[in-house]
C-alpha cells in the first residue's frame, strides 16, 4: 500500500486510536503492525474475526484480560536456563490463570454466539494449571518466596526467627542496664550490615568491646556489635546464608519447569495478543457506531450515511456515495471550504479501514472494494526548502502515482491542475483525467475549473458531484450531490455581503455567455434536485399512510369475517341440537321396529335402516370454519396432498393431507383420519414435500370394509398378544393395508419386546419403528406391510 496516501488520509491516527483500546501490551504490538491487505480473503476473515468479537461486546460486555502481560523476554531465559526472580515467576503464574479465564470467556460465549474464528484461535491455547500451582506454593503477589516452598526454607527461617529473638533479648538486656544506657546515644537495637549494633557515643568507645560497624555523619556515635552479640550475629548470619542458598534453589527449579514450557507458553502469547488486538477492533467499532462493511474485489463502492472517523460523530455531516456501477470516475466542483477534502479523506480513509479489518462509520449495508493501491494526492505540500511550488508538488506527486496505477485502484485528487494558468490547468487536468479513465482505476478528483464540469458532462463512465453551498444563509453544508456540478456563487455571495450592484452587473458582463448558460444550467438542475426531493418526501410520506390504512382495513376486514363466523356457527349449533334431538327420536323409532319385525316377523330391510340413519347424520350441520390469517394478506391458500396443515376446529392440531376431494380434505391426524373442509385448514410454515412416514397408505378395498388398522394389546399375556398380532397381520395384509398400528402400552417393555421380535421375523412386516408424537410414542409399534 502507498506509505504517502496511508500518511495523508491520516491512517496513523487511526492506528494509534486503536493502539490505545488494546489492553495488553501484546494487544498494542499487534496493532502496530496493523495494515491494509490487498487479499479479499484475509479482509472478510479479518472483518469476520471483528464481527464475532463486536457481538461478544454487545452481549458479554469488555473480556477479561487481567494477568495478561508480555513476559517473552521472562521465557526466552528461563529457555536459556537463567533463574527468573520471584517476581517474574508470579508474572508467568499471572499469566497462565489471565489465558483459562480469556480462554473460558470465549467458549461461555460460543454457547450462545456463532464463533467459529476465535474459537478456532483459542483452540491451541495451553492450560499449565500445575504449573501455575507450583509457582503459586512458593511465590506470593508480592514476589516474596513462601515458608511454603520447601521443608528445608521453613525449617531454616524457623531458626532464623528463633536466633534473631535471642540477639535482640541479649541486647535489650544490654540496654536495659543503667550503667550502659549513659553510654548510649539512644536506647535502641539497630541493624547494619544485616548485624544486630547498638548507637554508643564516641566517647565510650573503650568501654564497649566488640565491632564497630559504622558512625554517625558528626562522628558523635558509633554502631558497635558488642561482645556478647557478636557469636549470635555469626549464627544468625550463617542461617541467612543456608536461606539464600535454599530460594537460589527454589527459584532455578521453578524456571526450569518454565523452561520447559517456554515454547508453548510463548505462542500462547502470541494468541492472546491477537485476541487483544480482535476486541481492541470491536471495541473502536463501538466507539465509533460503527458497521460491518460488505466486501467485493470489483470495484464497488456503495457508502450509506458515512462519516469521517476522526471528526467528532455529532459534528461530521455524512456522506453518500456510488462508485463502479454506472460510472467509475466523480469531478466534485463547488467553493472552498465546503467540504470536498473533507469527502475525499472520508472516502479514502474508509476503504483503508476496511481493507484492515476494521468496521467503518457508516449505515449498514455499505459496500467498499479490496483495492491493490490507494493513492492521494491531498493539500498544497509545496516546500521551501526544495524550490518546489503548489503547482510543483501536485506534478511530482502525481508522476509517482501515474506510474503505479492499475485497473484495480482507487486514486483520490485534490484541485486537479491547481497552482498554474487556468487554461494550461484545466487542459492538463482533462488530459490526466482521460489517461487514468483509460486505466479503468476508481477516480475521485476536485476541482475549480469550470472546464472540467462541461468535461463530465454526457461522458460515459464519468459524473459530476459538488458540495451543496446554501445561499441564502452564505454557508456551506457540507453534503455531497452526485450528479449535480458546483457553482462558484461568487455573485450571489458578493450580492448578499453588499457589494454594488453595478460592480456585480460589470463582472456578469464580463463573463462569457457560454460560461453564464453553464452557470444557468446548474442552477436548473439544483432546483430540480431540491423539488424532486420535497416529492420524494411527499411521495414516502403518502406510501407509508397508505400502508398503514391497507393494514387498517384488513385488521376491519378480519374482524367482521370472525364476527360473521360467530353468528353462524351460533345458528348452526341450534340447528345441531334440534337435529341430534330429532336423530334420538329416529333411534328409537328405529328400535321399535327392528323389534316389531322380531316379534311380529314384519319384512323392514335393515340396509334401508342404516340408509335411513346415514341420511339424518348427513343433516347435521358441520361448524363454520373461522377466518384465517396468513401470510398472503388473506388470500386462498392452496393445500395439495401431502402437506402439513393445522385443523383449526381441533385447537390446532397438527396433520398431514391424504387426499383431496373438492371442498374437502382427507387428513392424517397420528393413527387417526378424517374429513375436514379445506376452510378449517391451514397451512403450517414447513409444508411436507412427501407423505410423512406416519401416513397409512391409502387403499380402496372391495373386501370387509370394517378391517382394522389398528390392535390392542393391552392387558394380554404375551402368548396370546402373538397370536392376535399373527391373525391382526393376516387380515392387514388380504385387505392391501400398507401400514398398520400395534398398541402395547410402555409398562415394563417385555410384551413391547417380544411384539417387535415377532414382527422382525414375520413374512408380511417389510420394517417397523415405535410411534412417533402424535401416534403413541414408545407404546406402540408402526408396522410397514409388503
Amino acid at each position: 500500500m502507498n506509505d504517502k496516501a496511508l500518511h495523508t488520509l491520516e491512517y496513523d491516527k487511526i492506528v494509534r486510536r486503536l493502539t490505545g483500546l488494546a489492553s495488553t501490551s501484546l494487544g498494542k504490538d499487534e496493532t502496530a503492525k496493523l495494515a491494509p491487505s490487498r487479499e479479499l480473503e484475509i479482509v472478510k476473515r479479518r472483518l469476520a474475526e471483528t464481527d464475532e468479537a463486536a457481538q461478544i461486546f454487545s452481549l458479554k460486555g469488555s473480556p477479561p484480560f487481567g494477568g495478561i502481560t508480555d513476559i517473552r523476554s521472562s521465557l526466552q531465559r528461563a529457555k536459556l536456563q537463567g533463574v527468573l526472580q520471584p517476581p517474574e515467576l508470579m508474572e508467568t503464574a499471572q499469566f497462565i490463570m489471565g489465558s483459562r479465564r480469556l480462554s473460558r470467556f470465549i467458549a461461555v460465549s460460543a454457547e450462545e454466539l456463532e464463533l467459529p474464528l476465535l474459537e478456532d484461535l483459542c483452540e491451541p491455547l495451553t492450560d499449565f494449571k500445575a504449573l501455575e500451582d507450583e509457582i503459586r506454593k512458593c511465590v506470593d503477589e508480592q514476589g516474596e518466596v513462601l515458608d511454603s516452598a520447601s521443608p528445608e526454607l521453613a525449617s531454616v527461617r524457623r531458626d532464623i526467627r528463633i536466633n534473631e529473638g535471642r540477639a535482640r533479648e541479649k541486647l535489650e538486656s544490654l540496654i536495659r542496664s543503667s550503667s550502659v544506657q549513659k553510654m548510649l546515644q539512644e536506647s535502641l537495637i539497630t541493624m547494619r550490615n544485616d548485624r544486630y549494633v547498638i548507637p554508643v557515643k564516641q566517647e565510650y568507645r573503650s568501654h564497649f568491646g566488640g565491632i564497630v560497624h559504622d558512625q554517625s555523619g558528626s562522628g558523635a556515635t558509633l554502631f558497635i556489635e558488642p561482645e556478647a552479640a557478636v557469636q549470635m550475629n555469626n549464627k544468625l548470619r550463617e542461617l541467612k546464608i543456608k536461606e539464600q542458598n535454599e530460594i537460589e534453589r527454589i527459584l532455578r527449579q521453578l524456571s526450569a519447569s518454565v523452561g520447559e514450557r517456554a515454547e508453548l507458553l510463548a505462542g500462547d502469547a502470541e494468541i492472546l495478543g491477537r485476541i487483544d488486538f480482535i476486541f481492541a477492533k470491536a471495541s473502536l467499532a463501538h466507539a465509533l457506531s460503527a458497521t460491518l462493511p460488505i466486501m467485493n474485489d470489483e470495484g464497488k463502492l456503495l457508502l450509506h450515511k458515512a462519516r469521517h472517523p476522526l471528526l467528532e460523530m455529532k459534528a461530521a455531516v455524512p456522506i453518500d456515495l456510488e462508485l463502479g456501477e454506472s460510472y467509475t470516475s466523480i469531478i466534485v466542483t463547488g467553493p472552498n471550504t465546503g467540504g470536498k477534502t473533507v469527502s475525499l479523506k472520508t472516502i479514502g480513509l474508509l476503504s483503508l479501514m476496511a481493507m484492515s479489518g476494521l468496521f467503518i462509520p457508516a449505515e449498514e449495508g455499505s459496500r467498499l472494494c479490496v483495492f491493490d493501491g490507494i493513492y492521494a494526492d491531498i493539500g498544497d505540500e509545496q516546500s521551501i526548502e526544495q524550490s518546489l511550488s503548489t503547482f510543483s508538488s501536485h506534478m511530482t506527486n502525481l508522476i509517482s502515482m501515474l506510474s503505479q496505477v492499475t485497473s484495480n485502484s482507487l486514486v483520490l485528487l485534490d484541485e486537479l491542475g491547481a497552482g498554474t494558468d487556468p487554461a494550461e490547468g484545466s487542459a492538463l487536468a482533462i488530459a490526466i483525467l482521460e489517461h487514468l479513465q483509460k486505466l479503468g482505476c476508481r477516480l475521485i478528483a476536485t476541482t475549480h475549473y469550470s472546464e472540467l464540469k462541461a468535461y463530465a458532462y454526457n461522458r460515459e463512465g464519468i459524473i459530476n458531484a459538488s458540495m451543496e453551498f446554501d445561499i441564502a444563509t452564505l454557508r456551506p453544508t457540507y453534503r455531497l450531490l452526485v450528479g449535480v456540478p458546483g457553482r462558484s456563487n461568487a455573485f450571489a455571495i458578493a450580492e448578499r455581503l453588499g457589494l454594488p450592484r453595478s460592480i456585480i452587473d460589470h463582472a456578469r458582463g464580463e463573463v462569457s455567455e457560454d460560461e453564464l448558460k453553464v452557470d444557468s444550467m446548474i442552477a436548473s438542475l439544483e432546483q430540480d434536485r431540491l423539488q424532486a426531493q420535497a416529492e420524494r418526501r411527499t411521495a414516502e410520506s403518502v406510501r407509508r399512510e397508505a400502508e398503514k390504512l391497507q393494514k387498517e382495513i384488513q385488521e376491519e376486514r378480519f374482524k367482521l369475517q370472525e364476527q360473521k363466523a360467530k353468528v353462524l356457527e351460533v345458528a348452526r349449533e341450534e340447528a345441531r341440537q334440534q337435529v341430534a334431538k330429532a336423530r334420538r327420536e329416529a333411534e328409537e323409532i328405529i328400535a321399535d321396529l327392528r323389534r316389531l319385525a322380531m316379534e311380529e316377523g314384519a319384512s323392514v330391510k335393515e340396509h334401508k335402516l342404516i340408509e335411513a340413519k346415514r341420511r339424518l347424520e348427513e343433516a347435521v350441520p358441520d361448524p363454520v370454519a373461522r377466518p384465517i390469517r396468513n401470510a398472503a394478506g388473506g388470500k386462498p391458500v392452496k393445500i395439495e396432498a401431502g402437506d402439513e396443515v393445522k385443523v383449526h376446529s381441533l385447537g390446532g392440531q397438527k396433520g398431514h393431507v391424504v387426499e383431496l376431494s373438492g371442498a374437502e380434505a382427507v387428513v392424517q391426524l397420528g393413527i387417526l383420519k378424517m374429513k375436514v373442509s379445506l376452510s378449517d385448514l391451514e397451512p403450517t410454515r414447513k409444508a411436507a414435500a412427501t407423505k410423512p412416514q406416519a401416513q397409512a397408505t391409502i387403499v380402496k378395498r372391495s373386501r370387509d370394509e370394517n378391517i382394522r388398522s389398528e390392535l390392542d394389546l393391552r392387558g394380554m399375556a404375551l402368548d396370546e398378544a402373538i397370536m392376535e398380532v399373527d391373525r391382526f397381520l393376516d387380515e392387514a395384509f388380504l385387505a392391501n393395508l400398507g401400514q398398520v398400528y400395534i398398541i402395547h402400552g410402555k409398562g415394563t417393555g417385555a410384551l413391547r419386546n417380544g411384539v417387535q421380535d415377532f414382527l422382525r421375523r414375520h413374512k408380511h412386516v417389510k420394517n417397523y419403528r415405535l410411534g412417533q408424537f402424535g401416534e403413541g410414542g414408545a407404546g406402540v409399534s408402526v408396522a410397514e406391510l409388503h
